[in-house]
Formats: structure tokens, C-alpha cells, sequence
């Protein structure tokens, strides 16, 4: 290769940043994306449940007992654990750091339930909490504990 210059260019660059016009609009589709991402996680209510301030709720509400006792699974929650006594029911309600480790409390429940329980009409994953019901609630028993899930 002999002769004058060569112009020297990375084909990578070229793709990849192309004109000035371009990389604008690629990034207002970025922050526009990133935007929509931030509002539709805020629409589903609270990202995330804290043990104190349900507990607290719970405390005050009517027909309710509540116990710190609660299964294997459930006391392996970082973010603590607790059982709601009805008068004929009762829900063990796990708090994880976040909702990854939630799904990992209820794949561990999902693991261990017996052959003739229906597993998927008593746990309940919700964000970070998991709530695992002994029957399936009544709507005044689920009101209840989603009412006070804060």
C-alpha cells in the first residue's frame, strides 16, 4: 500500500455514533425510555414493604393476633417475618430487601408444599413481602392485610 495519506477510520466508531443529528435523537429515546421506566414503576404502588410500619398496622386492627412464631422459610427473610392470627385463618407475612429475594422466599415455599395443597391459592408474593395463607382468605381477612401492607 503505497501512495498518499490513508484516512484512518474505525467502522465501529462510525456505526455507532454517526452524525451529531443522530446521537441527539438516540439520546432523548434513551432518556425518554428511561423516563417511561421510572413512571410506570412508580404506578404500582409501594416498590417495596416495610416490616415495622405493617406490623404497626396490624397491631390496631380488630380480630387480629399477632405472633413473632413462624415457619423455616419465613425466618430466613433478612427483612424480618411475622404470623397474623385470624379467628379461622392465619397468614405468615415474609419481608425480603427487595422483590428478588421475595421471589426466592416463594420459590422456596413453591419447593416444600405438600402434593395436596394448593400452593397457588395461598401464596401471595407482593413486592418484597410474601404472604402465605393456611386457607384461602376470606376478602374481609385480605382487605385486612393488604390495608396495612406499608
Amino acid at each position: 500500500m503505497q501512495g498518499g495519506p490513508q484516512k484512518k477510520s474505525v467502522a465501529i466508531c462510525e456505526v455507532v455514533l454517526g452524525d451529531p443529528a443522530r446521537i441527539l435523537r438516540v439520546r432523548r429515546l434513551v432518556l425518554l425510555a428511561g423516563a417511561s421506566s421510572a413512571l410506570l414503576a412508580g404506578c404500582g404502588g409501594a416498590s417495596s414493604y416495610h416490616f415495622a410500619a405493617t406490623r404497626a398496622c396490624l397491631a390496631k386492627a380488630k380480630g387480629v393476633r399477632l405472633t413473632h412464631r413462624v415457619d423455616f422459610i419465613a425466618s430466613t427473610a433478612s427483612a424480618g417475618a411475622f404470623t397474623v392470627k385470624f379467628a379461622r385463618n392465619q397468614v405468615t407475612i415474609s419481608f425480603g430487601r427487595d422483590s428478588a429475594e421475595a421471589a426466592q422466599l416463594a420459590k422456596g415455599y413453591v419447593r416444600v408444599h405438600g402434593k395436596n395443597i394448593g400452593i397457588e391459592d395461598v401464596l401471595r408474593p407482593q413486592h418484597n413481602a410474601v404472604l402465605l395463607w393456611a386457607a384461602h382468605p376470606s376478602d374481609a381477612e385480605l382487605g385486612t392485610v393488604t390495608g396495612c401492607l406499608k
